[in-house]
């Protein structure tokens, strides 16, 4: 079962980059979908981007259009996600989890999460 560590987050201007790292403990990433999700100040955890297992399949939600890149190294068992030209709102907590194929419904584990900052 994956237990997802994330990292990478912190305080950056708008229009900047970051590029958030996830990695689990047990190295098991390769054999699952994954997917990253935020939760904003007040407001509910949402789900921002997934991977398949191969990393040739990806979604993102319509509020990241474009901006967000996700990827994977099985290798490695870390998944990506590449942040530019940020915005205020992009403001959260950034968590990682598998999730079912084709789906962003988490499954086991969530982790500690990591803080991103976008001032304006």
């Amino acid at each position: 079962q994956v237990q997802p560590v994330e990292s990478g987050g912190g305080l950056v201007q708008a229009g900047g980059s970051l590029r958030l790292r996830c990695t689990d403990s047990t190295r098991t990433i390769g054999g699952y979908s994954m997917a990253w999700f935020r939760r904003a100040p007040g407001k509910e955890r949402e789900f921002v981007a997934r991977i398949n297992w191969s990393g040739e399949i990806t979604y993102y939600a319509s509020s990241i259009s474009g901006r967000f890149t996700v990827s994977r190294d099985n290798a490695e068992s870390t998944m990506y996600l590449q942040m530019n030209s940020l915005k205020p709102e992009d403001t959260a907590v950034y968590y990682c989890a598998a999730v079912i194929p084709g789906t962003a419904r988490p499954i086991g584990s969530w982790g500690q999460g990591t803080r991103v900052t976008v001032s304006s």
